[in-house]
């Protein structure tokens, strides 16, 4: 394959959505170990926010995103488990989703089975994969627990939601309005708390009967920790996976051993689907629940790649609900 030239958004500097330049770059034939993909979808994340404004710092410039779906338009010479034409979806690679066209690791990368929708499987990978190692793996869910999940109806918490019901988890969602009460509750969530009107940890003693949770799940950061710390029962588990609110700061460990001997991680998805084989098998669980309707993602806003800035703006503000991706088609 000759190189071709293909539409992609960059960032030279750090700041605001307007610092999102939509240009042309040049795709190479991909690597040995690389394939190039024709996108037609892009999943939108927090973490893409991180990275504009430089809480999560990369060398400039740079693209964003982590996670698209597409199809295979070139395959590089150690690569086996995939060919052109194949349906395809990562998670997990550069930085550089937002593109036209890219070249991706293929240890990164897994097939899409019939009945999953390019649009779906860019909504569901990060997200997905998200839940998948949360639930299955930093604290191993067995399916008769109560648990609390901070954010319950944005892009994550609607498939932890789904997810938690499939398991027969008792999923309390925390949430920021009635509207956003009724979607988690609609997709799956035990019982939800609207924390601009109810105290949180006040809420999760009643509904446990005074137990506590043996976990929490807070993709929030800062505005929550505390909160989630009053919510553990005694050597429980803190599960910190994510700053939508801005980092936690400053943990004194002595508030651990005070609040009840607990607990605490902070996890992120890499570590967990480090090689192809365990990337593989947590893609295969999520997508059975999907093929099965187990899971069902829920898309509500589609944005096209030079409006990536107005999508992270409306991210940003929560005013989104479910997922959202970019459109290539």
């Amino acid at each position: 394959m000759t190189s071709n030239v293909v539409k992609a958004i960059r960032i030279e500097q750090h700041g605001g959505p307007e610092v999102l330049k939509l240009v042309d770059v040049e795709v190479p034939p991909p690597a040995a170990n690389e394939i190039t993909i024709r996108q037609h979808a892009v999943g939108l994340n927090f973490i893409d926010i991180y990275y504009r404004t430089g809480l999560y710092p990369h060398p400039l410039p740079h693209g964003l995103g982590f996670e698209a779906a597409g199809v295979v338009e070139a395959v590089g010479a150690e690569v086996k488990h995939l060919k052109v034409g194949d349906r395809v979806a990562y998670g997990q690679s550069p930085i550089g989703a937002y593109a036209q066209a890219r070249n991706v690791p293929a240890a990164q990368v897994v097939k899409l089975p019939k009945g999953v929708e390019f649009d779906d499987a860019a909504a569901l990978m990060l997200k997905g994969l998200t839940v998948q190692y949360l639930f299955r793996q930093t604290y191993r869910l067995q399916g008769n627990e109560t648990i609390l999940f901070h954010a319950a109806a944005g892009g994550v918490g609607l498939i932890a939601c789904q997810w938690a019901k499939a398991l027969g988890v008792k999923l309390i969602g925390t949430v920021s309005s009635p509207e956003k009460a009724e979607l988690a509750r609609a997709n799956g969530a035990w019982e939800t708390i609207d924390y601009s009107r109810e105290n949180v940890a006040e809420r999760v003693l009643e509904l446990t009967n005074g137990k506590k949770v043996p976990v929490v799940y807070d993709g929030v950061g800062k505005d929550t920790w505390e909160t989630s710390l009053d919510c553990i029962e005694p050597r429980g588990l803190m599960v910190s996976f994510g700053n939508a609110s801005g980092p936690v700061s400053g943990v004194n460990l002595a508030t651990l051993n005070q609040k009840g001997c607990l607990y605490v991680t902070r996890p992120s998805l890499g570590l967990h689907v480090n090689t192809h084989e365990k990337l593989n098998a947590a893609a295969k669980e999520m997508f059975d629940l999907v093929l099965k309707k187990k899971i069902k993602v829920r898309i509500d806003q589609r944005y096209r790649l030079e409006d990536a800035g107005e999508a992270q703006t409306a991210l940003a503000s929560r005013k989104t609900t479910g997922a959202t991706v970019l459109t290539l088609d």
